[in-house]
């Protein structure tokens, strides 16, 4: 049997959305720009693509921005904002638990002159809205806050965070980077007060190499990739229009029958984490019930290697992820499990499982199987 559970990772393409991209690709395969029928035709696919996504957040096509995916997104909502409101401020603020798109891009900020303040988080991984109060100033540009950590679920109090933003530094933009939560719950940043939000194709079963930024039509925001003009400007060079063809129908199926897909992953997730638990010196970081993300668990296994861990599972056919497959294949320390204040051999020993709507309670309930045959042989043979 195979289990794959690390849909945090990436998630394994819609059958349609593959037929759709393959179908642009070879068929409807003009460029944008060009001026007859062919472009014609792969120019209708991006504003159409405007349009489907622009209706899931309730917000105007032309506040969608086409990316190569969530890092792009990200590195331009907050170096394009840095940049062109740096006359008013330049205090940048973040989160001690955010993506590496989001630290390195605040770290070039900081070597152009930009103040960066990180605030901290509790066990939970959950930010401090004290701390956030007292980081806000004048001066500050903007506030980047992810909505659900990637590596242990947390669900951050978005609403409660951009309400705080706009009454003590009404100047600043905030944006939120929801690459693993859209798809999984509705957003409405017109009405939470949400100015820019990074998305991924490949999270909710779209095509990879491909996502899109939310600008509200009031930020300032210059671009970061120059050249034909294209996007209005902010985003110039040729659509990968299979790409987007693919992101939209994507994010349309995502939120076909949604609470339905939320309450069915929460089941499971639960269920495993009670399983997980039963098990010998076996801890779940962070909380998860209804207050963290439905599809993201993240369990440390005393005594055993994270790397020991996901090789064995592996063989088995069970797919796991240690920490966050989206900075490199290389192990590091997680920044979030370390701001979380997990104790080193714990920290040591952690995967995460990541769940999606196509993963079934016997892959689930397979793992729990394999988990209870490898644990005394992994513990047998640890490194003293």
């Amino acid at each position: 049997m195979e289990a794959y559970l690390d849909n945090s990772a990436t998630t394994r393409c819609e059958k349609e959305v593959a037929e759709l991209v393959e179908k642009v690709m070879l068929t409807d395969y003009g460029n944008p720009s060009s001026m007859h029928l062919k472009g014609m035709e792969a120019e209708n696919y991006v504003k159409e693509a405007r349009i489907k996504i622009a209706k899931t957040l309730k917000v105007k096509e032309k506040e969608i921005i086409f990316t190569s995916g969530g890092t792009e997104s990200d590195n331009m909502a907050l170096i394009g904002v840095a940049l062109a409101n740096q006359r008013a401020g330049k205090h940048v603020i973040t989160t001690e638990v955010e993506h590496a798109a989001i630290h390195a891009t605040v770290a070039f900020l900081e070597e152009l002159g930009f103040e960066i303040t990180k605030i901290p988080v509790d066990g939970n991984g959950i930010i401090s809205m004290e701390k956030l109060e007292q980081a806000l100033r004048p001066d500050t540009i903007l506030v980047s806050i992810m909505h659900v950590n990637n590596e242990v679920g947390a669900l951050q109090p978005i609403e409660e965070a951009a309400k705080l933003i706009k009454e003590k530094s009404p100047k600043a933009a905030f944006h939120v980077d929801a690459i693993q939560s859209y798809g999984k719950y509705k957003i409405n940043p017109k009405k939470t007060g949400i100015d820019l939000l990074s998305v991924s194709g490949h999270k909710i079963h779209g095509p990879k190499g491909v996502g899109f930024l939310y600008v509200n039509e009031k930020v300032k925001i210059k671009p970061l990739i120059l050249g034909g003009g294209q996007q209005s400007g902010m985003r110039s060079g040729t659509e990968n229009v299979p790409g987007i063809a693919g992101l939209a129908l994507a994010c349309e199926m995502a939120y076909e029958n949604l609470e339905e897909k939320r309450a069915n992953l929460y089941a499971m997730k639960q269920k495993f984490c009670k399983q997980l638990l039963e098990l010998p010196d076996v801890k779940i970081n962070g909380i998860y019930d209804e207050l963290s993300a439905p599809q993201i668990v993240s369990a440390s296994f005393r005594g055993i290697r994270s790397e020991v861990l996901l090789h064995t599972l592996e063989e088995k056919g069970i797919y796991v992820s240690a920490g966050s497959a989206c900075s490199s294949n290389k192990p590091a320390p997680s920044k979030t499990l370390l701001a979380m204040r997990v104790p080193k051999e714990e920290l040591e020993a952690t995967v995460r499982f990541s769940l999606s709507v196509h993963t079934k309670v016997e892959e689930l309930d397979y793992t729990i199987k394999v988990l209870q045959e490898i644990l005394p042989v992994l513990r047998r043979y640890k490194r003293h």
